[in-house]
């Protein structure tokens, strides 16, 4: 079994990158999609479902899991790969972005941030060095250092503050992390849009020394098309020997666009908070359940898709049972939004590894362009 957290580059295409992450859990395949588990479950999902989607690892939050059950009570109960029944790894945000976007009466300080709990107003301090303490009770394999993640737009001055921040919490988050054989801790680049407050954020991590770099401050609301723009430089300032994460994305041809500009995992609650909603993501792009228009289809969602809602269910029991409100709509749905972007994944790893991605790229936004199958 490995003993130390590496990363094995195995093939570009252009920018675009397919590898491995080796941990003692098992291997994380590139580019990775990892379906989020906010509160110790993928929501509507067993765990062994979420494995047989083809996930590879799950990540779950230290701002959720810190306030209900605790990091304490996980602790005692084995950890949270035992909890949530997840043999393989899992990944832990730090906190920091649920404090800035759901805590209430939060206080921002040099310390740390001190918040008043969405759940029953109760108090707490989130700093780097308790953050980097909930994440080992957790007992995660890849540890996220604590940042703070400004909302877009934002003036220049401001982000230049954060960042130099966030750097600053970087240092501390190493330095309480310690040395931990098997587990990872992955550095996040802040700057906002800025190109050159990249590059020093980039700078202060590599010269701290991480296991792996994220990407963070996007997908907060910039739109695509300057997500896209800050992504053309962003991933190219961070080491390429290791993994590099950008949080929080996305849709799939937010993905798509990702991996073209060198990026090897992501996260989003996107497939399972659609699937709960009526949306399924398919090859034809966004199909909305709900619509009057599958009352009477007997066909499946996707037709080339072999997860168990399209291989067993017509869209027209899939329309009735969220019309409903039946358990079963999210549960069916969900499954097959994560078995297409596992499958999306897939498809990408195996172009780059024939470096024929243009093409996939193509053709993936082809496909996407049809549109859905004409009603009947």
């Amino acid at each position: 079994m490995t003993q130390r957290f590496h990363f094995t580059l195995n093939a570009t295409s252009g920018k675009a990158r397919t590898g491995a992450i080796h941990t003692p859990r098992g291997e994380i395949r590139t580019p990775a999609f990892m379906p989020v588990g906010t509160a110790a479950t993928v929501k509507a999902m067993m765990p062994e479902s979420v494995a047989a989607t083809g996930a590879d690892i799950l990540l779950g939050n230290t701002y959720h899991l810190m306030l209900r059950p605790t990091a304490e009570r996980i602790d005692r109960l084995g950890g949270l790969h035992r909890f949530m029944n997840w043999d393989k790894p899992i990944l832990t945000d730090s906190g920091g972005f649920q404090v800035m976007s759901l805590a209430e009466l939060r206080k921002l300080t040099e310390e740390g941030v001190t918040f008043r709990s969405h759940i029953d107003g109760s108090k707490h301090l989130l700093s780097p060095e308790r953050s980097m303490e909930i994440q080992k009770l957790l007992g995660s394999d890849i540890v996220m250092c604590f940042d703070e993640c400004p909302a877009l737009p934002a003036d220049r001055a401001a982000l230049e503050s954060s960042m130099r921040l966030s750097m600053r919490w970087a240092q501390r988050s190493r330095d309480a992390f310690g040395d931990r054989p098997g587990h990872a801790l992955f550095g996040i680049q802040q700057g906002g849009l800025e190109e050159d407050l990249r590059a020093e954020s980039a700078e202060a991590l590599r010269a701290i020394e991480f296991d792996g770099y994220a990407v963070g401050g996007l997908a907060v609301g910039e739109g695509q098309d300057a997500m896209f723009g800050c992504l053309d430089y962003a991933p190219d300032q961070l080491p390429v020997g290791k993994p590099r994460y950008l949080m929080g994305v996305g849709k799939p041809d937010d993905i798509v666009g990702a991996v073209k500009r060198g990026i090897d995992m992501m996260d989003c609650v996107l497939p399972s908070r659609s699937g709960r909603t009526g949306q399924a993501w398919t090859r034809r792009g966004q199909v909305n359940i709900k619509n009057a228009r599958h009352a009477d289809d007997p066909r499946p969602l996707d037709e080339d898709c072999t997860c168990p809602a399209c291989r067993n269910y017509s869209r027209a029991y899939l329309h009735h049972v969220f019309r409903a409100q039946e358990m079963i709509s999210g549960m069916l749905l969900t499954w097959h939004n994560l078995h297409y972007y596992q499958e999306l994944m897939a498809g990408m790893r195996a172009a780059i590894a024939e470096d024929r991605f243009d093409a996939f790229e193509a053709e993936f936004h082809a496909r996407r362009a049809e549109g859905d199958i004409a009603p009947i």
